[in-house]
């Protein structure tokens, strides 16, 4: 929104500077976006008049012209197309300097000597470009500055408005703002009824009810549209970013830019039938102002006649019905369109205008016959023209008013953190133009016809609080009440979980719940899984029983692209369907934690000789996150159809399976076609979500004695079921017992393997003998006989 501070002050005229109105405007919520001057800078330009002309000798495009002042005439050469005898135009006289720092001295061209310089707009700064020299009404005080004859020692703002502030797209709104941010009054413009002298109407009707609820027209017969509009109309819409183009268009442009109601003027002789506000029909044309033709959609809102689409409502007229110059009587309309119809209508046909801009954000309910009366006295005194009745066509669903709004008094000070006298609050809300009731617990508020955006109590706050002044908030210590949250010392949070493969060098990777079912049935056969009614795509069709599908794809993806070295983990829940009941109230929604890698076991290095990880690799992985658990994992040979028959373990706590380890089976890599070997695992998250809370053991103060058991037994007994073995039959004198060697080979029988432990045995009160190590050994290496028939390696 741009407009000119001079017009702005006829309006409101605080005793501020343009600078300050502009921190004000920001600090309300009107965001300043550009000051600038409403012309360039220059001096010494004058209104002239071209008394006379005559061809330049020795130039066919230039012309030598004689100019007066009104009190000398001078000689000047002009080139401009539309110089012409009794022209009055601004001229630059000798010692003038223009924008540019341009300084107008005495020159010859082609001979002919030249004092001054007739000017343009674009070389007084005044547009970005012209097509001859600027042309002055003919009853121009000659002689007199032009930068007083056209006021030019003004400011045009540039205001970057929100969405919700369509009231401040006029004079009259940011008038009202400014009026209330200085508690000065406002001059508030008003129109009577103008005088009708005919009895003409032309009918309308409304069958799009819904879109437009209030429609108002008048008709205007007589007019004269080549009149020219006044200067001061002319350079108050050029400060506003429109062009002047005739006088009834300028009209129209000139009281939306002022109230804020965008307007239509029809050539009366062009309406066939009657007015209608309806939708498009199915492939209908029109041809825009502009000459722009676009087949409109069925639910696009158009006004029309009774044989054709008339205008692109709240967008943009069409070029079949416009005033021209031929044009004698017009129909006025003014209109309020439902922000929710016109939004983006616009921008469906590559369109933005002044209109759809405001109407999009919404216009005052109440302003379209006001509009029609201000529009109508200025055409009428600058066309001239009879006037007819203004008709109004209001559906029962057009909102005269707003819900009333409950403010409580005690919501001012705990959210704003101010307290205000009720009279002040009061003023507030009475000044910003809502009728206000006062009651012992705060107010009962009205919003006016022009704020859409006050639908809440908060929004009533925000309003208090933006014209009193966000920097007159004071200071203070915030308080608060802390509550700590218990954090249970049983409890491992997923981020400690996370960050320990992370430290392993994993990365986290998050998939979809949604995967592929060919996917699925390879990796997780024997669970049933639940079919989306409407998938995004046939590869994601079904919710995941298992997070490793998902994990697996992205391993692919990275191995596609030359990483050579993958490692990924993901957290998250697989939806489990329950097999004897239906619905989605018998789906287990159960939470995950998986894992894949392969390639190198090191980044490329020079240090160490680098390997492909293993089976043992991605077990210690798992181990070091079981390690956070608060029951004992063990691990058992087992069976996935998924996972390789000799490498594939089960994952235990409490003989209940929690997870599944091992390489992928080669006929799985194929139908997935990865060519790597693949380790991944999968634990229930609830397995390692709880620990055991350490607590203080006393230290002995006698030595602890070790000592080495080696035995041999067959090659398929577990190393875990002696080790169980051991601690079952330990004594509380062995401390430890740790498993530190395999070994097959030279000195042991073929199907035989050496195990080797260490055993760490101590007493806390006193020092163990040798005759207690050798009992606790002998019970020890008895019980592996029996149950193992293991012997002691020689």
């Amino acid at each position: 929104m741009k407009f000119s501070e001079q017009w702005l002050r006829t309006w409101v005229d605080p005793d501020i500077s343009a600078e300050e109105m502009c921190d004000q405007l920001t600090m309300a919520g009107l965001e300043v976006d550009s000051i600038e001057p409403a012309a360039g800078g220059f001096t010494d330009v004058v209104v002239a008049r071209v008394e006379s002309l005559v061809k330049h000798p020795d130039a066919d495009k230039l012309n030598v012209c004689q100019v007066t002042d009104g009190s000398s005439t001078q000689q000047i050469v002009c080139g401009a197309a539309n110089v012409r005898s009794g022209l009055v135009i601004p001229l630059a006289k000798i010692g003038a300097v223009l924008p540019g720092d341009f300084k107008i001295k005495p020159a010859k061209l082609r001979g002919i000597e030249s004092f001054g310089m007739l000017c343009s707009e674009k070389e007084l700064g005044l547009a970005d470009s012209a097509d001859g020299l600027m042309e002055l009404p003919s009853d121009a005080p000659l002689g007199l500055n032009l930068r007083e004859y056209l006021q030019l020692d003004d400011n045009i703002i540039e205001l970057d408005l929100t969405p919700n502030r369509g009231d401040c797209l006029s004079i009259a709104g940011i008038a009202r703002e400014l009026g209330v941010l200085n508690q000065c009054e406002v001059t508030e413009q008003l129109w009577e009824p103008y005088k009708q002298n005919i009895i003409d109407v032309f009918p309308v009707e409304i069958q799009a009810a819904d879109a437009c609820t209030h429609y108002a027209g008048r008709v205007i017969k007589g007019i004269n549209v080549k009149a020219q509009t006044p200067l001061w109309m002319l350079e108050r819409l050029r400060r506003g970013g429109i062009r002047g183009l005739s006088p009834v268009v300028d009209v129209t442009n000139y009281v939306m830019l002022e109230l804020g109601q965008p307007m239509h003027a029809f050539d009366r002789q062009k309406l066939n039938g009657k007015i209608i506000v309806r939708y498009a029909k199915h492939a209908e044309k029109i041809t825009l102002l502009g000459g722009k033709s676009i087949e409109l959609e069925k639910n696009t809102l158009v006004i029309a006649d009774d044989s054709r689409a008339l205008a692109f409502a709240g967008v943009m007229g069409g070029e079949d019905s416009a005033v021209d110059d031929s044009t004698t009587d017009i129909f006025l309309e003014s209109a309020f369109f439902k922000p929710e119809v016109i939004a983006g209508k616009a921008r469906n046909y590559g369109l933005h205008t002044d209109s759809s801009h405001r109407f999009e954000r919404g216009v005052d309910l109440n302003m379209q016959v006001h509009a029609i009366e201000r529009a109508t006295a200025l055409i009428c005194e600058i066309c001239g023209g009879k006037v007819g009745p203004v008709i109004e066509h209001k559906a029962a669903t057009h909102p005269d008013e707003q819900s009333p709004i409950h403010l409580r008094a005690v919501q001012i000070k705990r959210v704003l953190g101010i307290e205000l006298p009720v009279s002040d609050v009061s003023d507030i809300l009475q000044r910003l133009g809502m009728q206000v009731k006062v009651y012992s617990d705060g107010w009962l508020v009205q919003s006016p016809s022009f704020r859409f955006d006050i639908e809440i109590e908060a929004d009533l706050l925000e309003e208090i609080v933006r014209v009193y002044g966000y920097n007159n908030i004071p200071r203070t210590r915030p308080s608060y009440n802390a509550i700590i949250q218990p954090q249970p010392e049983a409890s491992n949070s997923l981020i400690a979980l996370k960050r320990c493969l992370v430290n392993r060098g994993y990365f986290e990777a998050i998939t979809y719940s949604f995967i592929d079912p060919k996917w699925q049935q390879i990796l997780d056969p024997l669970r049933t899984t639940i079919s989306l009614a409407n998938p995004l795509s046939s590869e994601m069709s079904v919710m995941r029983t298992s997070i490793l599908p998902g994990l697996i794809n992205a391993l692919k993806h990275n191995v596609n692209r030359q990483q050579t070295r993958v490692r990924l983990f993901e957290t998250g829940l697989c939806f489990i369907p329950d097999s004897e009941k239906s619905g989605i109230d018998h789906i287990r929604q159960e939470p995950m934690f998986a894992g894949v890698i392969c390639g190198d076991i090191y980044h490329e290095q020079w240090s160490v000789q680098s390997r492909k990880v293993d089976f043992f690799d991605i077990k210690s992985d798992v181990e070091a996150l079981l390690s956070f658990a608060a029951d004992i994992s063990t691990y058992e040979v087992a069976q996935h159809p998924a996972l390789h028959p000799g490498q594939c373990a089960s994952i235990k706590q409490n003989n209940e399976i929690i997870g599944w380890l091992g390489a992928l089976h080669p006929e799985v890599q194929k139908a997935l076609d990865i060519e790597q070997r693949v380790y991944v695992f999968e634990l229930r998250q609830s397995a390692i979500s709880n620990n055991n809370i350490p607590s203080f053991t006393p230290l002995s103060r006698y030595p602890e004695v070790r000592r080495d058991l080696a035995i041999l037994v067959d090659e398929a007994i577990p190393a875990a079921d002696i080790l169980s073995a051991i601690k079952s039959v330990s004594s509380d004198l062995v401390k430890e017992t740790q498993l530190f060697d395999i070994y097959q080979g030279k000195g042991v029988s073929e199907g035989r393997k050496s195990v080797a432990f260490g055993l760490i045995l101590q007493e806390f009160s006193r020092t163990l003998t040798d005759n207690e190590v050798d009992a606790e050994i002998d019970k020890i290496v008895s019980t592996l006989n029996q149950q193992f028939a293991a012997t002691l390696r020689e």
